[in-house]
């Protein structure tokens, strides 16, 4: 059997990500790679599966080194706690080797592949909720329990993450209200101090293997740090990580109360409901920036890919999902007051056909001349293309509203709030309106349009 070229890499580049490979796995014994194939998702690092001798592996890797700034973690930092938490019984993988700058191919390791799916869909469906919720907490509990001593994880301080994230928040044009909104709240509520915990720091549906609704696997610690341990919970807890069950807060399955029951039973420390607020705001208000910083990587060149760009949209989902968490803040009045009506969408004309019909046209020649040419990789490629043709036909057709920078300037100074009349109805009308345009598939927007439309 020879070695198979790279999905999605062709020619001289494919080639020289095989060789490096071969040159990693040989440090330590193990033949060059056999059928090297990319697997879909991970919006920083690419994912590689393959086959040494009879081992299934995986190789995780950042292709250029621009792609490792502002991480908490580099790669051999990241590899040591993965070493560690494997050795401390956390279903970790095992790492076999790590890549080095002779190897000519990024920055990464390799690690023994753990069998099972992080397909979360494929879990929520086969999971029965009480086993899968206590799989969940066990892991969490053990992971912060991990020993650092020795590991280079960085301490987090609360206040100066918060500082650095408004920081990035006003490099991005600091003109988004809802997110505005969120800082300001954020900033007048951040916690007092706790015992530092090792967080997981992306501990969620996505980054967990399963099989038959059990967990196999706890991937993806790039983000570990020294902290408050309730931030793992309420990162997993997020709407955007409940999937097809945006109505179930724990992973999917269950309540926020029904996790902390589990995760308390599992010897963990007592739960603190306020605590687990401000860490599902903040949370949420991280992860719009992160999407914003995709367009940021695009538009510099790290990585020209149209997947890029489409998870840049995803903005969209934390401002819905931000609002919903803040609103409570506002008087009565304000969340009786109905919406300013929608922006009606274009019609279509009779003459040549609109940017939007075109659009339409290019979606449907990929979706019938196309789709049946490519599979594996390419298939996931195609469907991220036809996704971003369809946010720009949506957002020719429905115009929607996404920045105003003076009014984000006078809710970060307090001069406007939830309070101020109107403006709670006039951003719900801004997040449901975006979202239709970028994301109208996410589960949590059906339900608020009910909510806030009364439909």
């Amino acid at each position: 059997m020879t070695t198979s070229p790279a999905l999605g890499q062709t020619g001289a580049h494919g080639e020289a990500l095989i060789r490096g490979l071969t040159a990693a796995l040989a440090r330590v014994g193990l033949p060059a790679p056999q059928g090297l194939e990319r697997l879909s998702g991970g919006a920083n690092m690419e994912s590689w599966r393959f086959m040494a001798g009879d081992e299934v592996c995986v190789l995780r890797r950042a292709p250029s080194l621009e792609m490792m700034v502002g991480r908490p973690l580099n790669h051999a930092a990241e590899a040591a706690l993965i070493r560690a938490a494997h050795a401390a019984g956390v279903m970790a993988p095992e790492v076999l080797t790590e890549l080095e700058p002779g190897d000519g191919i990024g920055s990464g390791y390799v690690m023994r592949s753990i069998p099972g799916s992080p397909d979360p869909n494929l879990f929520l469906a086969d999971a029965d909720p009480a086993l899968g919720i206590a799989d969940i907490a066990r892991e969490l509990v053990a992971t912060h329990r991990i020993d650092p001593a020795g590991l280079k994880v960085p301490v987090m301080d609360t206040a100066a993450a918060l500082g650095e994230l408004r920081q990035r928040f006003l490099s991005y044009g600091g003109d988004r209200p809802i997110l505005a909104l969120a800082l300001r709240w954020l900033e007048s509520n951040i916690p007092p101090p706790v015992t530092p915990r090792l967080v997981h720091g992306d501990f969620r549906l996505g980054n967990l293997m399963f099989a038959h609704g059990r967990l196999t696997g706890v991937l993806d610690w790039e983000l570990a740090h020294l902290g408050d341990w309730h931030e793992d919970l309420a990162f997993g807890c997020m709407t955007v990580w409940r999937f097809s069950r945006p109505d179930r807060p724990g992973y999917g399955l269950t309540s926020a109360e029904e996790l902390a029951s589990a995760y308390e039973a599992a010897g963990g420390e007592s739960f603190d409901p306020e605590r687990f607020q401000f860490w599902t705001i903040y949370r949420t208000f991280w992860w719009a920036l992160g999407c914003l910083q995709m367009g940021g990587f695009w538009r510099a060149g790290h990585d020209r890919s149209v997947e890029r760009v489409v998870v840049a949209r995803r903005t969209a989902e934390q401002e819905l999902d931000l609002l919903l968490l803040l609103e409570d803040q506002a008087p009565a009045e304000e969340r009786e007051r109905p919406l300013p009506p929608a922006t009606a969408p274009l019609q279509p004309g009779s003459g040549e056909p609109s940017g939007a019909e075109i659009l339409n046209a290019v979606s449907e020649w990929l979706a019938s001349d196309i789709k049946p040419l490519v599979s594996g990789r390419g298939k996931f490629d195609l469907a991220v293309a036809r996704n971003a043709l369809g946010i720009v036909t949506r957002e020719l057709e429905l115009r929607p509203s996404a920045e105003d920078a003076a009014l984000a300037a006078a809710l970060i100074e307090g001069k406007a709030n939830l309070a101020t009349p109107g403006l709670l109805a006039k951003l719900r009308r801004m997040a449901l309106s975006k979202l239709a345009a970028d994301m109208p598939k996410y589960p949590a927007l059906a339900a608020a349009r009910a909510y806030w439309e009364g439909t």
